[in-house]
């Protein structure tokens, strides 16, 4: 991260305001989506395109909510509010694996990730995201250069991002555990840990990631099918071919709003899973084109307000918050090209759920106050701990710079 002053906030003023507007036009493009997707779909005899997007809006009014407190809220407050959020959410991920919750934890499609409160349903999965992200990002900066120590640095992650992620993994869900790893381990890497500590990580994940998916059938078959894309015999192989044809037919304009025919029984879950293969049907290589710049975009304008944030504490949670974005998007387009293996991560501000969608608008409006408050003195109240790294850091520095 860079040390240079920043300019005045006021003069930074445009990167913000983009960046809400490329997300009101992700979530507009997202309801607009997903009702093209479900508009020919019918449950129980009814047509649910129409309470999809309803679903969508009231989503996006919630979280869209969420975004316009965060974003004018002093984001180190959240500093304060890591321990609790992590804890909290522990707990949530928590409930869906006790036996005696079934009734509000019920098993769909195998997998219990979801709280069912009557009108109030949510995935602790997708909160996850944002707890360890806010929470790596306060113990990065506390740190200091200690991050670069294994003992006292990289084990405190490791076990927190272990318990997390281990959690997510029994609901199973082992792409958004896979998923929960890497932003917790970008965050560490970005605060200066050593490419050897993450080249050992890498390698025993990559080990337990194998057994995982050796010891479930559904996951192998996934993994044989990306690398042998052309065998459309299996589930997971004809998913993977139906999504390439959905994108393929769509030429360069699409087919028209509402008109793709993948939908009707032949791609699963076009309204979630496999929404950029739908908007690549229905809006072409224009509409695949605009949601890819869409995203870069945003990507960009958080990696612009990582890079000159107030403190190092904003500097991670920035890069973090953008990171859960980027990531996702990426992972979600990579499954419908398939570049690799199906995942069920959604498309972040516009595929059909809304536990994903207010996350990510709460995220993203804690990435505007970030970039809102830069240029500004740092907080006064600091952790002694956290003052006595940045000492010590800058004394190495200076030694360093005389010799």
């Amino acid at each position: 991260m860079s040390d240079r002053e920043v300019r005045h906030p006021g003069e930074l003023r445009w990167e913000t305001r983009l960046l809400g507007v490329v997300t009101i036009v992700l979530l507009a493009f997202g309801v607009a989506a997903t009702y093209g997707a479900a508009s020919l779909m019918t449950m129980k005899g009814q047509n649910v395109g129409v309470g999809f997007a309803a679903r969508q809006l009231s989503g996006a009014a919630v979280g869209g909510i969420l975004l316009l407190i965060a974003s004018r809220q002093d984001y180190y407050r959240w500093r304060q509010l890591a321990w609790p959020l992590l804890l909290g959410t522990v707990g949530l991920l928590l409930i869906p694996l006790l036996p005696f919750t079934r009734e509000i934890a019920p098993s769909i499609n195998g997998a219990r990730r979801w709280i069912d409160l009557g009108p109030v349903n949510f995935q602790p999965s997708e909160l996850a995201r944002l707890a360890v992200v806010i929470w790596c990002a306060m113990l990065a900066s506390k740190k200091g250069v200690q991050v670069r120590e294994f003992r006292k640095g990289v084990v405190p992650f490791i076990v927190v991002l272990g318990i997390v992620s281990l959690l997510i993994l029994l609901e199973p869900n082992l792409s958004m555990a896979t998923l929960v790893a890497l932003l917790g381990g970008l965050v560490l890497f970005t605060a200066g840990a050593k490419i050897g500590h993450f080249i050992l990580l890498g390698g025993i994940g990559v080990i337990l990631v194998f057994h995982q998916i050796r010891d479930a059938q559904y996951r192998l078959a996934r993994l044989l099918t990306f690398l042998n894309p052309g065998d459309a015999t299996t589930e997971a192989g004809f998913q993977i071919h139906q999504s390439l044809v959905g994108i393929g037919s769509g030429g360069v304009f699409g087919t028209g709003f509402g008109m793709g025919q993948q939908k009707l029984g032949y791609l699963p879950y076009a309204y979630s899973d496999f929404l950029f293969s739908t908007i690549g049907e229905e809006w072409g290589f224009a509409g695949v084109c605009l949601v890819v710049f869409l995203f870069t975009l945003f990507c960009w304008l958080g990696f612009r307000i990582a890079k000159t944030a107030a403190d190092p504490f904003g500097q991670y949670l920035a890069l973090g918050l953008t990171a859960t974005i980027g990531l996702t998007a990426f992972m979600h387009m990579a499954v419908s090209l398939g570049l690799m293996p199906t995942t069920g991560l959604t498309l972040p501000f516009m595929s059909y759920g809304r536990s994903s969608q207010v996350i990510s608008l709460l995220g993203t409006g804690i990435l505007i106050n970030i970039g809102r408050l830069r240029g500004r003195p740092a907080p006064a109240k600091r952790d002694p701990g956290e003052d006595r790294d940045e000492r010590a850091g800058s004394e190495s520095r200076r030694k360093a710079k005389i010799r």
